[in-house]
């Protein structure tokens, strides 16, 4: 017997604690299978683009740590290496180094979010995302040590960092690499084979290689479909082609693929952290650049692979003090735009670990 019913619509979130920051969904459901969607953002009023062309170049960096804020460091390089090359201004290349293993560790820290967000959606309340944050509180601990702070870092500068490391990084930063192998271990020990995690997130979600690339998704969402695309291979920057490093790709696009992606990118940041720390060289860890940065009439490109994905910053200069245009590629906002596909067919509960899933955060995607 076949019940007749009728589609009613549910807002889930702004405040849903599962929307990983300010996100409403308003799904169209029949029963609980979602019939159709349509996201909905714009609720955390930053405006970061158009404060940034009223500031000078060199205020903007700390407003970049509050675009992706779990991964602050990247956004501090991307932005930075976009004026570099606007201005001409020449990196010295043990800072080079440095921004290298600053940004895989802020990677290896974003991603041990993601993931254990990602496992708290899928109901494994608090165990998995404790042991990661576990983790992350040394690298953050590292980051504290150069520059005093824990979220929003403000550290690099044009043509390099606000500062060289301290005399206990290394020692310190030694030990996290020791250690970090064993946990990521740990956790596939824990979770990877979990028959929960498999039914829940195998073929769930899937996103296929050619929606990925049409739809220009990037990082992991794009990775997790099976397409070899790292900028830090594609487009190589800073001194990313001295290392050796693999690019982690998965087979069916799904919840599940996606978030082991992550994991073997966070192996192949501990690779690529001790090769820059083996050829670390000595040095300026900063060129001399005007306290004012005025760059020549023209524009600049520069993108980075940061947590999330292909992140580009585009500045066009009128010569002044401040940006006369300033424009974020957000790789957040990019790859939410496969959301509506991924989701229509699955049910409610299946919507959080989709959602989960793509791993975004809203700093960026308001901007």
């Amino acid at each position: 017997m076949t019940l007749k019913t009728e589609p009613f619509v549910v807002n889930i979130g702004p405040q849903h604690p599962s929307t990983h920051g300010v996100f409403r969904l308003r799904t169209t459901l029949d029963g609980e299978v979602i019939v159709d969607v349509e996201p909905i953002f714009g609720y955390l009023h930053r405006g970061i683009e158009k404060l940034a062309e009223e500031r000078t170049y060199g205020g903007i960096i700390p407003l970049t740590d509050r675009l992706d804020y779990l991964a602050s460091m990247s956004n501090n390089m991307g932005y930075c290496m976009a004026v570099e090359k606007l201005a001409g201004i020449e990196v010295p290349e043990r800072a080079e180094y440095l921004r290298v293993i600053l940004a895989e560790l802020q990677r290896i820290a974003s991603h041990l979010i993601g993931v254990g967000a990602f496992f708290n959606d899928l109901g494994a309340m608090m165990t998995p995302i404790v042991y990661m944050i576990r983790e992350r509180e040394k690298i953050v601990d590292l980051f504290e040590m150069l520059c005093g702070q824990r979220l929003t870092y403000n550290f690099m500068r044009f043509g390099g960092l606000s500062q060289d490391i301290p005399e206990e990084f290394l020692p310190a930063l030694r030990k996290f690499l020791d250690q970090m192998p064993r946990f990521i271990d740990e956790y596939d020990q824990l979770l990877m084979d979990n028959e929960i995690v498999l039914a829940r997130s195998k073929d769930v979600g899937v996103l296929p290689a050619e929606t990925a690339i049409n739809i220009s998704a990037s990082g992991p969402v794009l990775r997790g479909s099976g397409v070899k695309w790292d900028i830090r291979k594609a487009d190589p920057y800073s001194v990313y082609d001295r290392f050796e490093f693999d690019i982690p790709t998965g087979t069916a696009g799904d919840a599940y693929d996606r978030y082991r992606v992550k994991v073997e990118e966070m192996r192949q940041s501990l690779r690529i952290i001790e090769q820059a720390v083996a050829q670390l060289p000595g040095g300026p860890f900063r060129s001399k650049v005007p306290f004012l940065v005025r760059p020549p009439v023209g524009e600049a490109y520069a993108h980075i692979e940061s947590a999330r994905g292909d992140l580009g910053f585009y500045l066009v200069s009128d010569n002044s003090i401040a940006p006369y245009r300033f424009h974020v590629r957000a790789p957040s906002l990019i790859n939410l735009t496969a959301l509506r596909e991924m989701l229509i067919g699955w049910k409610v509960a299946d919507a959080i670990i989709i959602f989960g899933s793509i791993d975004i955060v809203m700093g960026e995607v308001d901007r």
